[in-house]
């Protein structure tokens, strides 16, 4: 009886610990392109601000979150201090994450030595800033009561001028960091600047484990300051536009970011909570040589679909978590997100400028900066992620063979090659034209969404393999069931 009782005991102990895991952000078991979130398949897709939230307290974060949740998003990327931009940076006039002259909160505390580039007492590395940490935790967890993922961002190349406002600097701290070239900052190459960036990232690995809502992302961008290899991605761009080539990131950075991927694991090591750890690969598409096993997601920026294609085999999210620097349409950042997530993406994230101090609810569209972003934007981009809900993307994969003509478009599809194909259809000329599909024998009902407005048209038949697309310039995206096979 009393084995029995222990027996018992252990068995509900496990059932509530296996629950307790299925509520922490992880990749779905049944298809781990996709996520799992609060026991439920997750895609993720959003529309955020320039990831200054915490450390700029002026900006009102509960707003904001209330705000892409009401759009039916749900990530926010989130910067946690290492590096920071002052205002004017790569052209952006209203930048969240370029605080007002000394309003900064960063993960130290200030000392009482005058001297920090932007304004104010200098930094202490060895005092951690309680009240930077108050406010980090409570936008996660308003984050989570708002449905929101918070990408956690730990580093961030300095593009050489911000290393300069960064408190690791010797410049603007009275710990004696050493003196070294900015590109050498996030490098195992660093002096004692590495043992203040390991107390950094264990410190919000500690304070965060208790949130479900969220991952870690090492290094926006490390290419930018450690690049090994240039290829020409725009063989008729200009060779000095960083638009026209793709860097590759050096061995050394990449041995510094398994350092750190190194102390997330060691810091959770004896915690509850395991998260979901991401890697920032390169700008538009790049076949991932060597993957580290500990990563789950891959990040591209300015991403094209074949940075799905090239490393679909991973088995892991492909994810588009920046966008930015073509143009202010709409259509442009819309038509990169449907592309990428039929294509087999995971995550999407839109770098939204019309979100400011001020403006929380993102609906200021007189924002100077190299991007684009605002309510009909993030309506659009609501659409795409509940028509994901509305499909089973469980069970789907990128079908390279069920469009076998599609003149005057572009496509995109995904299926399970026997009862539901999903077809993205961007055209390019006013006058509709059939596609060619390749099915299996049998009887299909079909029906057309437009993809800025929502709306589905009526139910259209699909004829030896024919089915015509509606009228208009708007991308349209179809849905197609089997009815009955002939067998």
């Amino acid at each position: 009886m009393k084995a029995f009782a222990i027996t018992t005991l252990l068995t509900l102990i496990t059932t509530f610990l296996f629950a307790q895991q299925q509520t922490i952000l992880q990749l779905h078991p049944q298809n781990p392109h996709y996520f799992l979130y609060q026991n439920k398949p997750t895609v993720i897709i959003g529309s955020g601000e320039h990831y200054g939230s915490v450390i700029n307290p002026d900006f009102d974060y509960t707003k904001y979150l209330q705000t892409l949740a009401k759009d039916s998003l749900n990530i926010t990327r989130l910067f946690t201090g290492a590096y920071i931009e002052k205002q004017g940076d790569f052209g952006i006039e209203k930048n969240t994450l370029a605080p007002a002259a000394e309003r900064l909160l960063l993960p130290w505390k200030r000392s009482t030595v005058a001297g920090y580039a932007l304004g104010g007492n200098k930094f202490d590395l060895n005092q951690w800033d309680e009240n930077y940490f108050a406010r980090l935790k409570n936008f996660i967890q308003t984050a989570a009561k708002n449905g929101v993922i918070v990408e956690v961002n730990l580093f961030s190349s300095h593009y050489g001028g911000g290393w300069n406002y960064s408190a690791l600097n010797p410049k603007n701290n009275i710990n004696q960091t050493d003196v070294i070239a900015s590109n050498m900052v996030n490098t195992l190459e660093n002096g004692n600047i590495l043992k203040y960036q390991e107390a950094y990232v264990k410190k919000i690995v500690r304070e965060l484990n208790g949130f479900d809502n969220m991952y870690f992302e090492i290094q926006n961008e490390p290419w930018a300051d450690q690049t090994d290899t240039v290829l020409v991605r725009d063989e008729y761009g200009d060779k000095s536009d960083w638009r026209s080539t793709i860097q590759v990131v050096s061995k050394r950075s990449n041995d510094w970011q398994q350092k750190v991927t190194d102390w997330i694991k060691e810091a959770e090591n004896s915690l509850p909570k395991k998260h979901l750890i991401s890697q920032n690969i390169s700008n538009f598409y790049y076949p991932i040589v060597n993957p580290d096993p500990d990563i789950s997601i891959f990040n591209f920026h300015y991403a094209k679909p074949d940075a799905v294609r090239l490393n679909y085999h991973l088995n892991k999210v492909i994810g588009f978590n920046e966008t930015g620097f073509a143009g202010k349409s709409y259509s442009t950042y819309r038509r990169q997100a449907w592309r990428f997530m039929m294509a087999g993406g995971g995550l999407f994230n839109h770098l939204d400028y019309s979100f400011s101090v001020n403006s929380e609810t993102g609906e200021d569209t007189s924002f100077n900066a190299p991007g684009s972003g605002g309510k009909d934007l993030r309506m659009q981009l609501g659409i795409l992620k509940r028509f994901f809900e509305h499909i089973n993307f469980l069970q789907l994969k990128p079908d390279c063979s069920v469009v076998t003509s599609a003149p005057a478009a572009f496509t995109e599809a995904l299926s399970n090659g026997h009862s539901q194909w999903v077809i993205y259809y961007e055209p390019t000329t006013t006058i509709p034209q059939p596609l060619t599909l390749q099915l299996p024998a049998g009887s299909y009902e079909a029906a057309w969404m437009d993809v800025v407005t929502g709306k589905w048209t009526s139910k259209t038949t699909i004829k030896n393999g024919l089915v015509n697309a509606p009228a208009g310039t708007n991308e349209k995206v179809l849905l197609v069931n089997v009815l009955a096979t002939n067998k």
